[in-house]
């Protein structure tokens, strides 16, 4: 579905009715999209909606397979990244590909070195120069340091330079605040700022509302590949955003929204940590968790949370402390123990830790209980592992051609999907979830907190860890917070607000009644 065209003059780019298939799927269906120079223009859409494959082609990493884009009015046909870049568009990735081990202005200058007489490379030339673009943009980054000593803000913003240094006029950030801080998105958003005023323009895909809503211009919402609505940012609310992107009222996107599933039982204690301690990263930590519980685990950045979930999983060791599991004292001393145990672990980085990219959605699956399917010592019931792969995939919901389809394929929800399922082929009893819907659209995460919740009524106990806090009041039975390595808060559902949540994440101590 397009939308109508006003004259070529008016628009940097004009994407005019594409198209791109995979085998057996139609990725990108006659969209239409038109971008103004000093515009802010927001791609959303769910995981899966086609907009990162859409600017994928406009980048010139995937062919065009129907229609036609526009450059300043003149037929364009993407060929590959460098001829992109060269007409002026540059695509900052939401993996930013620069080189750890070479400095700032190595990499912003890579590919288009300055040269004087004779071919040698003018290094102070471009030091000078990368000094005035971060002088220009008000970014205060050496330019002689290496990309490893920096943050993932700060390497965000060098790859914003070195599109400038490019001469790009059209710049498309993926998920460009996925992995920053709230006081890193400020600044974000002021070189966003600055480089409308210098008349650029810039498509922005991100799955967070608030963002949008802040910096947005135009709004345009893809669904299953196809072009649902463009509409001026002023015209539309998050309500009618999420609407256009699911193509359904959201009304109870938590699905226990504070109530407790019938399986929790406060007096029966799944698992039960004692004074767990991880000299200079964690002391102390202290909780039970119950039958049929979802406990969140609050807390800022670098609170500890991830490494004390990490350790109760046997990924790091402790130093002191003890774990009880039903009552019975076990030792965990690397992930299979903990298996073993009845413990399953959803990491944070599930692309990192969570999958093989490469594999099969089967082979994903049925990676982690392998034994289970194994005819003798060496031999894998393939009859066996399709029937419980297929059942899983059905019973999650997961969006794939077949068992057969590569994992790295997949969109962000249903990658989280296959890891689930991945550790329900197990039967653990208990689960702990690093941020499990980090990087998925809203559609995806009221699907996620479906299958929590599933989970939670039929007798199973979750560890959630979530930076939003919307997530942790909405889903959470309980919370405890942490705060530079301790738990400062042991909160019932009821007790929560975000202010209580906020004043023990900053080091406020909130005792549970």
């Amino acid at each position: 579905m397009g939308y109508k065209m006003e004259k070529h003059a008016e628009y940097i780019v004009e994407m005019k009715n594409c198209r791109k298939v995979f085998p057996g799927v139609v990725a990108v269906n006659d969209v239409s999209l038109c971008l103004k120079r000093g515009e802010v223009h927001a791609l959303i859409g769910e995981n899966g909606a086609g907009k990162s494959t859409i600017m994928k082609i406009l980048a010139g990493i995937l062919p065009l397979d129907g229609g036609e884009i526009l450059y300043e009015g003149e037929p364009f046909q993407p060929k590959n990244p460098m001829q992109v870049l060269q007409k002026g568009i540059s695509m900052i990735h939401q993996e930013l590909d620069l080189i750890p081990e070479m400095t700032v202005w190595e990499n912003i200058y890579s590919g288009q070195e300055k040269k004087r007489i004779l071919g040698i490379i003018d290094r102070k030339a471009m030091i000078s120069e990368t000094k005035e673009l971060f002088k220009d943009l008000e970014i205060n980054i050496n330019p002689c340091v290496k990309i490893k000593t920096l943050s993932v803000a700060q390497m965000q913003m060098v790859t914003i330079v070195k599109a400038i240094a490019f001469n790009a006029e059209v710049i498309i950030m993926d998920e460009p605040t996925s992995a920053i801080t709230d006081r890193e998105v400020a600044q974000l958003f002021e070189v966003i700022d600055k480089l409308k005023k210098q008349n650029k323009a810039i498509i922005y895909i991100s799955h967070k509302m608030d963002e949008i809503f802040k910096i947005a211009d135009m709004i345009t919402v893809m669904r299953d590949g196809s072009h649902i609505a463009t509409k001026k940012a002023s015209e539309l609310s998050r309500e009618d955003v999420i609407r256009l992107m699911v193509g359904r009222e959201l009304s109870n996107l938590y699905t226990k929204d504070g109530e407790k599933s019938e399986e929790y039982n406060p007096e029966e204690i799944m698992m039960e940590v004692r004074g767990l301690t991880k000299y200079g990263q964690f002391k102390d930590i202290s909780f039970e968790l119950r039958k049929g519980e979802i406990l969140g685990v609050s807390g800022l950045m670098g609170a500890g949370r991830t490494e004390v979930m990490e350790t109760i999983f046997g990924l790091r060791k402790a130093d002191e402390g003890s774990i009880c599991i039903r009552g019975k004292e076990v030792k965990i001393k690397n992930p299979y123990t903990a298996i073993a145990n009845g413990l399953a672990f959803v990491s944070e980085d599930r692309k990192l830790y969570g999958l093989n990219l490469k594999g099969t959605i089967k082979t994903n699956i049925s990676m982690a209980y392998l034994k289970m399917l194994l005819i003798g010592r060496l031999v894998v019931n393939i009859g066996k592992e399709k029937k419980i792969v297929d059942d899983l995939m059905k019973q999650l919901k997961v969006k794939a051609t077949s068992r057969e389809t590569i994992v790295n394929n997949l969109s962000g929800g249903n990658q989280q999907k296959v890891i689930i399922a991945k550790w329900l082929m197990g039967e653990p009893d208990i689960f702990i979830m690093d941020e499990p819907t980090r990087g998925i659209d809203v559609g995806a995460k009221a699907e996620i907190y479906k299958i929590m919740d599933t989970l939670a009524k039929r007798g199973k106990s979750i560890i959630m860890i979530s930076s939003e806090m919307p997530e942790l009041l909405g889903m959470s039975d309980r919370v405890i917070v942490m705060h530079e390595g301790k738990i400062t808060g042991k909160l019932a559902r009821e007790e929560c607000n975000q202010e209580i949540l906020m004043t023990c994440s900053v080091g406020g101590n909130v005792n549970e009644n």
